[in-house]
């Protein structure tokens, strides 16, 4: 398993809360999760908290990539894997699948937070 640090950003200064997957989100400064790339997570109203189902296949998954995660990842601290339909893992922060929104740009950006009314920004 590749190492990633859980960081938590508070003000300019980062702590090592612990170790995880090198696939699993991150909490970001401004109290928004975050994937190892930086980018922006995102929840799906449709998706049923606790079902441990994504129901964003297809072309909604095109433009809404799930944060995938390893074969090897066990869940922890709130996150947890599920299986999507096509067989793929997929993180789970209390019970909501995550995803990244195609059109953020760059770490920081949320412009996916709204859309349609049912696309929200991951919080911790």
């Amino acid at each position: 398993m590749r190492p990633l640090f859980l960081a938590l950003t508070l003000s300019a200064t980062v702590l090592t809360a612990c170790s995880t997957p090198a696939s699993a989100p991150a909490l970001a400064s401004q109290d928004r999760l975050t994937g190892p790339n930086g980018m922006t997570l995102y929840t799906f109203d449709r998706d049923v908290a606790h079902s441990g189902k994504s129901v964003c296949n297809g072309p909604c998954a095109t433009n809404w990539p799930p944060l995938l995660a390893q074969e090897s990842d066990q869940a922890r601290s709130g996150y947890t894997v599920i299986t999507r339909d096509d067989g793929r893992k997929q993180w789970a922060y209390q019970g909501k699948p995550l995803y990244f929104w195609i059109k953020d740009a760059q770490p920081g950006d949320i412009t996916g937070n709204g859309v349609n009314n049912l696309w929200r920004t991951a919080r911790p």
